[in-house]
């Protein structure tokens, strides 16, 4: 004797099956962790400077060919967007993108946010970063600033065991109105070597990349010099600054 309940369940089950594998060539059934590694990513943070009283630029970069949306507004719930650009971020720029947002008031606190869209496909979108900066006041009024240069010169680059570059998480705990870097943002004839022996005897272990082990000669290893800084959560962190202002 045939079991029926058993044959019905062997059917369903085929049933199940083939709607599931259909659906899943169409596409119902893929999940966004599926596509992950399709979506751009930025690779640095966000960054924001040259404010002035109604302006500031804004910049960031993508790992790939992309569309960088960025948008401001003045909250970070950016339930009123003020103005919202697009932009290519293509192998010629690095994958960058950096646009002047103008005409803004004076003595505002400003929120921006970029999110980069594939040039291959457009539904595929990476995850959002956010920045913030302050528009100069009109009037006389107290600031506080902070100011700092010569950024992983000498042989010195990023020893993560010992916190990285310390000095940005103490001037970003400061909050400060206003941030100047007083030149040598990179060192491009300044290789950057794994390790580097302190008098002690003990090691300053850098983070190394091969683009920073000898000098810069071509386009690709000066834009790695300024890569290799950003490598620091610690300046990444103040170079999107949610309470001041920076600019270099």
């Amino acid at each position: 004797m045939i079991n029926m309940a058993r044959t019905l369940l062997s059917r369903r089950s085929v049933l199940r099956g083939m709607s599931a594998s259909t659906l899943a060539a169409s596409g119902v059934f893929r999940s966004g962790i599926s596509r992950a590694a399709d979506r751009p990513m930025l690779t640095h943070g966000v960054q924001s400077g040259d404010v002035d009283m109604s302006s500031a630029v804004v910049w960031a970069r993508a790992d790939r060919p992309s569309r960088l949306h960025f948008e401001i507004a003045t909250s970070d719930s950016f339930k009123d967007v003020l103005r919202a650009v697009w932009i290519d971020a293509l192998p010629e720029s690095d994958f960058t993108g950096k646009l002047s947002f103008e005409g803004l008031p004076t003595g505002q606190d400003f929120f921006f946010r970029v999110i980069a869209q594939s040039h291959a496909e457009p539904a595929l979108r990476g995850e959002a970063a956010v920045g913030h900066f302050r528009t100069a006041p009109a009037d006389r009024r107290d600031i506080s600033f902070v100011w700092s240069g010569d950024t992983c010169g000498q042989g010195w680059g990023i020893d993560e065991a010992r916190g990285g570059m310390k000095t940005y998480a103490t001037m970003l705990k400061y909050r400060p109105g206003f941030f100047l870097h007083n030149g040598d943002t990179i060192y491009a004839d300044g290789p950057i070597a794994a390790e580097v022996k302190l008098p002690d005897g003990s090691l300053w272990k850098n983070v190394v990349m091969e683009e920073k082990a000898k000098p810069a000669e071509t386009l690709a290893e000066f834009r790695a010099n300024y890569k290799y800084n950003l490598i620091d959560a610690n300046l990444r962190a103040f170079k999107c600054l949610r309470n001041g202002t920076t600019t270099k």
